[in-house]
């Protein structure tokens, strides 16, 4: 194979590993979604996932099982799966999943090994490798993280890099690779006008929104607190409801009323659009696409520290957003959304901040340095 055009000056065949593939799944899956969709203008892309909802047009190699293995088998079964269908046919293979095959690894989420070894009692560590299923997660992991000439570990926020790092050693080598955004078109007043009509707010409204596919992992509890103790035109809207956060919702009492709940979407930008303040106390998130998406819609927005969520880190407080020191604590955040909200001087100043922020981050920008560690392997490989 020749080396003297970069990744980006020629045509490469890219195989994505992922779990589910489509918007609608969720952040890390959104993430290969929106990646992909930069560089198959610029290369072939397949995707071997076991779930498919996307109108992309990239070759799908489906990965099946039945639904009654337990879930540590279908992951070991995906990984082997994948590994036979991928092996000498790509010039990339980018993983996102657990397992042997991919010379791009791209880690979402706190490593196995730090939750069930690193952190724990010496006890405990012994009882994770005697687990069938703990042990499958934490060989799998290794050897995704092994060091190879070929392969490089990707971590999407420090905080995953920090946490790599404290599990397998100093010596890993870790690029960070933050998440992109997808800039939406600049001329929105008029579906903005037309979505909070639709949601019942007029002009004196402060809609408060949280885009999650877990809102209760996501802050919900504390959201509803600071509600509680917010004037009545203070509103939230929760998209990505779901059972438990419909129950969680109606069990709040009073405060119910001023809150709207939206099913799971991929259309999300309208309700961008029509709200005032992005809300995002979450409680664990590696990194945290939606208060990204969030800026380049123009909201300003109140995030969890970076023990909470690895965006944070790039942030300072009260310059770029509001960054809340414990998620839980609904009067802390109850204050953070009443100051934005009285004051649209503050709005407009983190508005222009965290669209500077914003397209810093586009996905053309990610692909770029994708590309270039594409590159990397492919010389090493010759």
């Amino acid at each position: 194979m020749k080396t003297t055009a970069g990744a980006r000056d020629r045509r490469l065949r890219i195989a994505l590993l992922v779990d589910r593939f489509g918007n609608r799944f969720g952040g890390a899956e959104a993430y290969g979604v929106e990646l992909m969709r930069v560089l198959g203008k610029r290369h072939d892309v397949a995707v071997v996932a076991r779930d498919f909802d996307s109108d992309l047009p990239f070759e799908y190699l489906p990965v099946r099982f039945p639904g009654w293995l337990p879930s540590w088998m279908r992951v070991l079964y995906f990984a082997w799966r994948a590994d036979r269908l991928t092996r000498g046919r790509f010039d990339i293979v980018h993983s996102h999943m657990n397992g042997w095959a991919g010379e791009i690894q791209v880690m979402h989420v706190t490593p196995v090994r730090y939750n069930r070894v690193t952190r724990v009692k010496p006890l405990h560590r012994v009882t994770a490798w005697l687990s069938p299923r703990l042990a499958t997660y934490l060989l799998l992991e290794k050897l995704r993280v092994r060091r190879t000439p070929r392969r490089r570990v990707v971590a999407v926020s420090g905080l995953i890099m920090d946490q790599l790092h404290r599990s397998y050693g100093e010596q890993l080598q870790v690029d960070i690779i933050a998440p992109g955004v997808k800039l939406p078109p600049p001329d929105r007043d008029g579906r903005r006008a037309a979505t909070r009509a639709r949601l019942g707010w007029d002009a004196h409204t402060i809609g408060c929104l949280l885009v999650a596919r877990n809102p209760l992992r996501k802050g919900l509890p504390a959201l509803l607190d600071a509600l509680a103790q917010l004037p009545p035109h203070y509103t939230l809207l929760v998209v990505g409801a779901d059972a438990s956060t419909r129950e969680r919702v109606r069990a709040a009492g009073p405060v119910a009323g001023r809150v709207t709940l939206i099913d799971p979407t991929p259309d999300v930008a309208q309700y961008f659009d029509a709200a005032d303040i992005y809300a995002h106390p979450t409680l664990n998130d590696s990194y945290g696409m939606a208060p990204l998406e969030a800026m380049s819609h123009g909201l300003p927005v109140v995030v969890s520290s970076p023990v909470y969520c690895g965006f944070a880190q790039y942030l300072t407080d009260g310059q770029d957003a509001f960054i809340l020191q414990d998620p839980r604590n609904g009067a802390q955040l109850a204050q953070a959304l009443e100051r934005l909200g009285s004051d649209p001087q503050l709005r407009a100043s983190l508005k222009t901040r965290g669209l500077e922020i914003a397209r810093e981050q586009s996905w053309e920008t990610v692909a770029s340095r994708y590309e270039a560690l594409y590159e990397k392997v492919l010389r090493e490989r010759n």
